[in-house]
Parts: structure tokens; C-alpha cells; sequence
């Protein structure tokens, strides 16, 4: 692996560059000043920018660190000009260099479209300006909070603790907000040519952090509480005018696709007439919602019932809506996504963004970003969207957006 990296004097090179180094590959560090990079990293070959083409000319990949961050104070004009017009101009002399991959780094900041700083806008632009460009193979990836053998940023006080208690607060700390450690980042540059998305989302996920898995089991099995107790005449009411309302069950239950795409039985109050087809909800007529369904659909009571997945753990109360086993567009998207590793959820992401399984790709892209930004504050800012009326489930064919 031969790779040029530039910005490689902020936090993410300072941490990068030896792990690039110490897995053997030949690195060239392109900067405004390639003194101070020389400096910074003895033994390391660094050039200025106006030199990138020329030596640059056998190397295989150029990681962009180069960047005006968004605890910068300058004006909009400062961010446009580095984050977007300097960015491109290395790309353009990544193509005159003949280099094969160019890497974006950006911030998961920059993925949500309510961020309207200078630094998110900026670095929105230069993402869509870099998926226009050809003759290079082009990707941004988003980072969280990284951190490597040292922590940065609002994290930062931590290297002023013990190491003994600086862990465990840590840890706590990023089953708030996703986090990612540089060893990660390094792995991925360093694969030869990986396939896949062009929009990439590093995180270390929260499969191992317990203080979030331990959290997060006890807020479904309080909900199953309170749910149990407090509404349990509210689900008999339920029952009975469904009874009442039409023929068939009150209570409606459908094999969906489950973690690691295991079946499971799903639990809901029965919303359409009997003998409806089993179907995605996209693919069945308005017509076949009852009229006590139809408020139960609108209000999300349809859906108390699932308490009981909860309890035996094969849902909780956020993640990717489960689906059919026959939407297999939606199930084979998620698998190479790799959603499935995750629990499906009465309420998700998407579901309150509008995105149904209508659109499964679209869907599956979103759920992953889900995945890859697991955290506590994300799971509550979900739920709190759902309580006010968001996330409202699948529209039927035919039914208006």
C-alpha cells in the first residue's frame, strides 16, 4: 500500500499516520508546510500541494484530512473555500497523479441535514461535488468522535484522568453518542479496493459496549412494565371493539424477518380485514384497513401488543422496522448492509423520517446509518419523534405521501 495523506498535522493524522506506517505502507504526507510535517513524522516523505501531481504519481490511495473544522472561528467564505473548492483541487491532482482512490474524510455532522453550520454545509457540498467527479475511484466517509490512543475535542479531558477511570467514563460516554477509534479507520484504507457504497459511516458500534446494551434492555422491559400495568385495560378495550368491528382476531400475528434474519412471531392488534393479503402494507389497498384500524394505525396503539416481543427480546422499542420473509429486496439490502446484525424495533430512524418499505434500498441505506450511529441520545430523540406523531408506519398502495 502506498498512500499520501494530507492534513496529517490535526488530531485524526497525528493518530492515523503511525498506524498507516506501522502496517507497512508507504506514506507521503502532503501540507501547506512540509517542514513542520517532516518534523512531525521522521522518516516520512511529505511535499507541498503544488508537488501532490508529480509525486504522487505511484501511489495507490490519498486520504483527505485537509479540513477547516467546525470549532473553527472563521467566516462561511473560509469554510466553502478549503472544505469544497481545495478539496476538489486535490482531487484533481489525485487524477493527474493517476492515484486510483481518493477518500474523503468528513464528520457524521455533516449527514444530518437540520446541521446548517458553515462546516456541514460545506462539507455536504463537497461530498455531492466528489460523487460527480469520474476517472477516480471516490468516497467520503463520516467519522463521530474518534479518538486513538489519546481523546480529542469535548473529550479531551479524559487524558487528564487515570487511565483506570478514564476507560470506564468513556465508555459511558459514547453509549451517549457514537464514537470510533482510529484502528478502525486505518483498517478500512488499508483494505486494497473495497466495494460497496460511496457514503461510508465508521463507527465502533455499541455490540460491545455494555453500559448501552444494559441501558437499553432495561428501558424495553420498563416500557413492557408500564405498558402492562397502566394500559393493560386500554389493550382489553382494544380488543374487544376490534371483535366487534369486524370479523376475525383482535390480536394479528405475522412471521417477520428477525436479528441475523432468524423468523420470528410478530404481535399486533389486527388493523385489516380478515383474509387480507399478507403483503407489505405499500403493496395492500387502503380498503382493507378497518375503520377501528385505521385509528389504531394513526395513533400506533396497533402496534402494544409487540410488549411481548419485547419481553422475550426479539424486538425493542427502536431499530429497523422487522418485515416479511417474501420482501426479499428489502431483506437481501439489508443483509449486505448489514442490518440484520441489529434487533428490529417498534419505532426506527426511518420510520420517522417517512421512509417505508415502499423503497426498500432507501430504506436499508437508512437503517444502516442507524446501525453505524447507535447511541442512547439518538434512540431517545426517536422515541421522543414518535410520541408526537411521527414514524407512523407503512402508507398503503395508493395513499398520498
Amino acid at each position: 500500500m502506498k498512500a499520501v495523506v494530507t492534513g496529517a498535522s490535526g488530531f485524526v493524522g497525528r493518530e492515523l499516520v503511525p498506524l498507516l506506517a506501522g502496517a507497512g505502507a508507504e506514506l507521503l504526507l502532503v501540507g501547506r508546510d512540509p517542514d513542520a510535517l517532516a518534523g512531525l513524522f521522521p522518516g516520512i516523505a511529505a511535499c507541498g500541494y503544488e508537488a501532490l501531481a508529480q509525486r504522487g504519481a505511484s501511489f495507490d490511495l490519498l486520504v483527505h484530512l485537509a479540513v477547516v473544522n467546525n470549532d473553527a472561528d472563521a467566516p462561511p467564505e473560509t469554510f466553502f473555500a478549503v472544505n469544497v473548492e481545495h478539496m476538489l483541487n486535490v482531487a484533481r491532482a489525485a487524477q493527474r497523479a493517476g492515484i486510483g482512490r481518493f477518500v474523503n474524510i468528513s464528520s457524521v455532522h455533516a449527514l444530518d441535514e437540520r446541521n446548517v453550520t458553515p462546516y456541514a454545509q460545506s462539507k455536504r457540498e463537497a461530498a455531492r461535488r466528489l460523487a460527480g467527479m469520474e476517472g477516480i475511484g471516490a468516497r467520503t466517509v463520516y467519522l463521530p468522535a474518534v479518538y486513538g490512543e489519546r481523546w480529542s475535542g469535548s473529550l479531551s479531558f479524559l487524558n487528564r484522568l487515570p487511565r483506570s477511570l478514564a476507560h470506564p467514563v468513556f465508555r459511558v460516554l459514547a453509549a451517549l453518542k457514537p464514537t470510533v477509534h482510529m484502528r478502525r479507520l486505518a483498517a478500512f484504507l488499508l483494505e486494497p479496493a473495497p466495494g460497496g457504497e460511496d457514503e461510508i459511516i465508521l463507527s465502533d458500534g455499541q455490540e460491545q459496549n455494555l453500559v448501552y446494551r444494559v441501558v437499553r434492555r432495561a428501558v424495553d422491559l420498563a416500557f413492557v412494565f408500564a405498558v402492562a400495568v397502566l394500559l393493560g385495560w386500554a389493550m382489553l378495550l382494544i380488543w374487544g371493539l376490534i371483535r366487534a368491528g369486524s370479523p376475525g382476531p383482535g390480536i394479528f400475528a405475522q412471521e417477520r424477518v428477525g436479528r441475523h434474519g432468524a423468523l420470528f412471531t410478530c404481535y399486533k392488534f389486527r388493523t385489516m380485514k380478515q383474509g387480507t393479503v399478507q403483503a407489505g402494507t405499500h403493496e395492500v389497498s387502503g380498503d382493507a384497513i378497518t375503520p377501528v384500524g385505521r385509528f389504531l394505525r394513526r395513533t400506533k396503539l396497533d402496534e402494544l401488543p409487540q410488549i411481548w416481543n419485547l419481553l422475550r427480546n426479539e424486538m425493542s422499542l427502536v431499530g429497523p422496522r422487522p418485515c416479511l420473509p417474501v420482501q426479499r429486496e428489502l431483506v437481501e439490502a439489508r443483509r449486505r448492509l448489514g442490518v440484520l446484525r441489529l434487533k428490529p424495533g417498534i419505532t426506527g430512524l426511518a420510520q420517522i423520517e417517512g421512509i417505508d418499505m415502499s423503497d426498500p434500498e432507501r430504506l436499508a441505506r437508512r437503517d444502516a446509518h442507524y446501525g453505524a450511529l447507535l447511541s442512547l441520545l439518538l434512540d431517545l430523540r426517536i422515541m421522543a419523534a414518535t410520541a408526537l406523531g411521527r414514524g407512523r408506519g407503512d402508507r398503503t398502495a395508493g395513499q398520498a405521501p
